[in-house]
Parts: C-alpha cells; sequence; structure tokens
C-alpha cells in the first residue's frame, strides 16, 4: 500500500490530503496560506492531515506540490533582476511580444550571431562582446536568459553563451531552446526572461517546504505540478519554475477528472479571490494553443486553457448607486470576511460594528476594517505610504479611523497592491453565514455588516436592503450571476463564439425560458464540475440558472490538492525535419543539423532521437513503468502532380507514474 501526499498553496488556504494508491482519499486538512513564507503553511497544513489521518510520517511514499507562487508573482511584477543575451536580433526585436516592458530596466546585450531557418550559421559569435557584458553585469543580477536567432533549428550560439555565463559569473542560466522548440524568437525570449526571474524565488520555495517535510519526517521524493496538469520532479522545477505557472488551476482539472470521471465538462473552481474555469475533453485539459498567458506575458509554456475572473468567496461587495433600484457587484478585489476578522480581532470589530449600527447616518467606511501584515518587507515605501503604515501599527483599525485625507485613499491603495495591508468589508462568505451556509466564523458581525451595508439608498431614495438576510440574499444572487456569467464566456469562447453575447439581453432572457411572441431559451449543454470549499453552497443555484447539470464530488473542497497526487510525469519533446533543397532531407537535432538522402531516414532519424530524450527526461523526472508516443504531422505541397515534402514537426511524450519510495 502506497501512501501519497498531495499539497496546494492557494491563495488563502493550503490544503493537504493523504490517498491510498491513487485509490481512496484518507484524510484531508487545511491550514491557512502563510503568503511571507509558504513552506510555514504547507507544514502547518501537512501536520493537521498527518494528525487527523493517523499516519506515521515515514510512510508516505511520495509528496506533490502544486503552488500559485509563480503565477503570482509574474501578475505582481515579482522576481529577480536578470539580464538578457539576445544573439542575431534587431535592437527594435526587444519591443515585440512585449519583451521590453517585461524586463524594465533589467539589462540587455544585443549580440551578433545566431543561424537562420535552414540551421545554418548566420553570423560567428561576438564572444569578445558578450565576455565584456557578462564582467560588467555579473554582481548586478540573479540570473541570465539566453535567445538566438532560430536557436530552435540550431542551439549551438545559445549553448555557447551558456557556457560562458557558468564560466565566468557561476550564475543560472536559462537558454530559450531548452523551455520551448517553437519558432518565435522574442516569444521564446520573453519565457527565457521570466524563466530565469523565477528561478531564485522556486528554489527557495522548494527548498524550504523540502525542509519542512524532513522535519516532519517525510523522506519520500517531491514532485510539483506544471501548468498542463503533469509532474515534475522538484530538481527540474528549480531549473524551470516557469512550467509551474497556473500549477494549481491545472491541479485542479486533473483532480477534478478523478473525482467525477467526467471526460467532457466545465470546470468551474471557486476560491478566497478568484474563479478558474476550463475544459475538460477527452477526459484531458484543453490546453491553450498560443502558450499560457500570466498578466500580461504571453509565453510559450504548455498550460491549460484557463480563464480567471476575479470572483470569490472573499470577493469585495460594492455598492451600485446607478438606477432606482441600485444593487451589487463583487470583485475583482479580494478582502477580509468581517465575519473572519471579527474572530481574530473581536475586541475591535464587535463594538464599532454595533455603535455604527446605533447611528442615524450611514458612515461611507461602514463595516471596513484595516490591518497590516506582518513579516512582509516595507522597504522602499513613499513618506505618505509610510506615515499610513505606521498610523495602522499592528491593530486592527476602523478603516474610517486612519484615513484622514483623500490622499491616504491612494497610499492605502498602494500599501494594499504590495501586500503590506488587508482590508476587511462585506463579502459572499460574510452573506453565507447570515443564511445559514456557513458557520465558521463571526456570525453576529456579519448580519451587522450586512444590515450596514444594507442602509445605503438607492436612486429611489430607498434602503437597499431592509434586513440583514434580505442584503445577504442580494450578495449570493449576485455571486451567482456573475459565475454564471464567466462559465457562459468560457463555454462561447470554447465554441468559437463572441463571448459578450454572455451578457446580451437575449442570453440573459433565455436563461429564464422567457416565453412571449417571441421564445428564446438559452444554457449550458455540457456539464459544470464545481469545485472549491464553497461551491457547496454557491453552485448548485447556478447549475439552475444555466439548465445544467451542477456536479459538486465530496472532496471538492481539496480537489487541487488531489490532483497534485493523482497525475502523471509527462515528458514532450517536439523536433523538425526541413528540405532546404531537392532530395536534401534536414533533421534538427540538440547536437546541430543533419543531412539525409531521403524524407523517411531523416524522419526516422529525428523519431529515435526525439524518444531517447523523452524517455530520459521523464526518467529524470521521477517516472516509472514509461509509456512512449511519438506524433507526426508531415506537411507536403502537390507540384507538377507529384507530393513534395515541405517539413515535419515530430513530439514524442513519455509519460509514466512517479515512483514511490518504500517506508
Amino acid at each position: 500500500m502506497a501512501i501519497l501526499l498531495g499539497v496546494d498553496t492557494g491563495g488563502t488556504y493550503t490544503d493537504a490530503v493523504l490517498m491510498q494508491d491513487e485509490e481512496r482519499v484518507l484524510a484531508r486538512a487545511k491550514a491557512l496560506t502563510t503568503r511571507h513564507d509558504l513552506a510555514v503553511g504547507v507544514g502547518e497544513a501537512v501536520r493537521a492531515v498527518l494528525g487527523v489521518s493517523g499516519v506515521q510520517a515515514e510512510e508516505v511514499g511520495m509528496a506533490s506540490l502544486s503552488t500559485t507562487l509563480a503565477t503570482n508573482a509574474l501578475v505582481e511584477g515579482q522576481g529577480g533582476r536578470v539580464a538578457l543575451i539576445y544573439i542575431g536580433f534587431r535592437e527594435k526585436d526587444l519591443a515585440a511580444q512585449g519583451l521590453a516592458e517585461a524586463l524594465g530596466d533589467d539589462p540587455v546585450c544585443v549580440l551578433a550571431g545566431g543561424h537562420g531557418h535552414d540551421g545554418a550559421e548566420a553570423a560567428p559569435l561576438d564572444e569578445a562582446a558578450l565576455l565584456a557584458f557578462l564582467e560588467t553585469h555579473m554582481n548586478g543580477v540573479s540570473g541570465f536568459a539566453v535567445a538566438a536567432q532560430f536557436a530552435t533549428r540550431n542551439p549551438a550560439h545559445e549553448v555557447r553563451a551558456m557556457e560562458m555565463v557558468r564560466e565566468v559569473t557561476g550564475r543560472p542560466v536559462s537558454a530559450s531552446h531548452q523551455l520551448s522548440a517553437k519558432l518565435g524568437g522574442p516569444k521564446r525570449a520573453l519565457t527565457a526572461v521570466l524563466n530565469a526571474r523565477l528561478i531564485g524565488m522556486i528554489d527557495a520555495l522548494i527548498g524550504r517546504a523540502e525542509a519542512e517535510l524532513r522535519s516532519i519526517g517525510i523522506t519520500a521524493p517531491m514532485m510539483v505540478v506544471r501548468g498542463d496538469g503533469a509532474l515534475m520532479s522538484s530538481a527540474q522545477a528549480r531549473v524551470r519554475p516557469i512550467e509551474t505557472i497556473l500549477s494549481g488551476p491545472a491541479a485542479s482539472i486533473v483532480g477534478a477528472r478523478w473525482l467525477t470521471g467526467a471526460d467532457h465538462a466545465l470546470v468551474s473552481d471557486i476560491g478566497g479571490t478568484t474563479t478558474d474555469v476550463a475544459v475538460l475533453r477527452g477526459g484531458r485539459p484543453v490546453i491553450d494553443p498560443d502558450g499560457a498567458r500570466v498578466g500580461p506575458h504571453r509565453t510559450m509554456v504548455e498550460a491549460v486553457a484557463m480563464r480567471t475572473t476575479g470572483l470569490g468567496g472573499d470577493s469585495e461587495a460594492h455598492f451600485v448607486a446607478e438606477g432606482l433600484q441600485g444593487g451589487v457587484t463583487l470583485g475583482p478585489r479580494r478582502v477580509l470576511p468581517v465575519s473572519l476578522i471579527a474572530m481574530e480581532a473581536p475586541e475591535v470589530v464587535l463594538p464599532l460594528l454595533e455603535a455604527q449600527m446605533r447611528s442615524a447616518t450611514p458612515g461611507d467606511h461602514d463595516g471596513r476594517f484595516v490591518r497590516a501584515v506582518p513579516g512582509v518587507s516595507a522597504d522602499g515605501l513613499a513618506a505618505r505610504d509610510a506615515a499610513l503604515l505606521e498610523r495602522i501599527g499592528d491593530r486592527v483599525h476602523g478603516l474610517g479611523a486612519v484615513l484622514r485625507t483623500r490622499m491616504d485613499q491612494a497610499a492605502l491603495k498602494r500599501l494594499v497592491a504590495r501586500g503590506l495591508v488587508q482590508v476587511a468589508g462585506l463579502t459572499p462568505s460574510d452573506a453565507s453565514h447570515v443564511l445559514g451556509y456557513l458557520s465558521d466564523w463571526h456570525v453576529e458581525a456579519a448580519r451587522m455588516a450586512c444590515a450596514l451595508f444594507g442602509r445605503r439608498r438607492t436612486g429611489a431614495g430607498e434602503r437597499l436592503a431592509a434586513e440583514p438576510e434580505q442584503m445577504a440574499r442580494i450578495v449570493v444572487d449576485q455571486l451567482t450571476h456573475q459565475t454564471g456569467v464567466a462559465l457562459l464566456q468560457a463555454a462561447l469562447a470554447e465554441d468559437g463564439l463572441d463571448e459578450g453575447f454572455a451578457t446580451h439581453a437575449l442570453m440573459q432572457r433565455g436563461l429564464s425560458d422567457t416565453r412571449g411572441l417571441v421564445r428564446v431559451s438559452t444554457g449550458l449543454d455540457v456539464p459544470v464540475v464545481g469545485l472549491g470549499a464553497s461551491a457547496r453552497a454557491y453552485y448548485p443555484a447556478v447549475g439552475e440558472r444555466l439548465g445544467c447539470e451542477m456536479q459538486l464530488p465530496d472532496d471538492g473542497g481539496v480537489a487541487n490538492a488531489i490532483g497534485a497526487v493523482v497525475g502523471r510525469v509527462t515528458v514532450r519533446r517536439s523536433g523538425t525535419v526541413t528540405a532546404p533543397s531537392e532530395g536534401r532531407f534536414r533533421v534538427h537535432l540538440p547536437t546541430g543539423p543533419e543531412d539525409f538522402a531521403s524524407s523517411d531516414a531523416a524522419l526516422g532519424k529525428l523519431e529515435t532521437a526525439l524518444a531517447e530524450d523523452a524517455r530520459a527526461a521523464a526518467r529524470a523526472a521521477g517516472a516509472s513503468e514509461i509509456e512512449l508516443r511519438v506524433s507526426r504531422d508531415i506537411r507536403t505541397v502537390q507540384a507538377e502532380a507529384r507530393e513534395v515534402f515541405v517539413e515535419a514537426t515530430l513530439t514524442a511524450e513519455a509519460a509514466g507514474r512517479p515512483r514511490i519510495a518504500q517506508p
């Protein structure tokens, strides 16, 4: 019997599950995610799940981690300062694919060199200029990225540049041809830059997480979930951290498949901050053909086609004053639920809520609180921001007590954006406590927060809600509506239609099966798998709204952690055969181009090389019982009544389950 440990670090909670032989969940547990050091939350969740299960730490045969760290770091512009070595390109090529924007003021060296489309050297590599650049910048960066023109057809100059970086600087270096086999130099360069930027952060996280597991007594190998849902060894993740972007959402899709057996469905994972929607087709997550997009960056990383909406259980409720009836909209910002902060600081929150309830006039900041986040560096703050942070100190305050001028509002936004301060306000989680869906936190605080919000006046001069329950219902109904829109947008886009139709009046009327002179009926034609701790509270109404089957598996709240365990190690290697002249077929290999007299010989050579490389990489990633599959995409044209070979792309995929350590 193999005991498998899966851990997922989410925005609010870190989940841990123990499974037996991928067949059943033995135990599950949660701990609050510790943003200043994710490994602390990992350790707390693992200790909790071991305690619940009675399993001994030394019995664990494999540990696997899915993490939002890489995704969040790129979205928030974090990461190390890096240098780009750009070989064979022009200076103006830096403007393509958002490369210059991603680099910011990081140093760049544009060098002579590179290769042509056929793999032949376009110009010699300017090693003297590269050496001077390395000596100048080696102490000012955490790592280097290397991208050369047509490196996927001949990586010789990237390989030489990597050698020189290591010899001269000893710093980590990321080469574009090792991250993608596709053409598109600037986009490959961007991917290499982002990978180099993440290496230090992911290396530190994995090192800390492994040390935390060892301190608990778990010595089993650790795997990490890639953005396409496959597993990679922790050693590989340290070198290629860019492949862990969208790791958490990908794990949830894999977990959804295991929990439900669904072949064709939408998967919607609601967390505290976001709702992630993806498509299962043929039992596998649909992969984004254009490469993973994270924040403003479109990379060449294979990852699930994921649509993320700023909508979750902790989304901030905003009053909509327009119109006679008024209303509420949710997100995209996450805030602390009032019911949660009342548990943490009841001596501040409850008296202030009660005082606000007694006031005859609603205040702009009623039901809103603020606190500083401990353990986050405040270096480099502007004077006004530093003054506001000092005013907040280490206590919870009513928001109105710390905002003294209009300029303080802008300072607060900056402090929140840097993760130094958290604001608390009305959320769907509070509404759920009022309606009896949840009871984990302070119910009476949630009731007062709903009552205070409901006192706001609509355009008709009426209260938005007369009772806390009415206000809570408005908030939850708005969550149902916005979730339905997000699912419709994903479905329309998958069907090749304009996702803007999701909010069209006809579509929205059709969801109610409106019948007049014109009969309108719309909805989803596939089931939805609802995941997340709060899915059971919110998603039955979403299924009714969209007229679709809503599957809510028992362990949907820890689907990400389950997906981290049940995934497979999968390695793909791709290569190209071209025809530079009649009767000559060129195989583009990592060691350089090789020519053959027939297409069959060239294809055979490439298939053998790719298969050996994929198998070796899968073994290095910790896979056992490896299965190999090779696909060929051969492009030909008709010329003078005969078929002429143009180009072929071969992909070898090696896959297997991770090796399990024996206790």
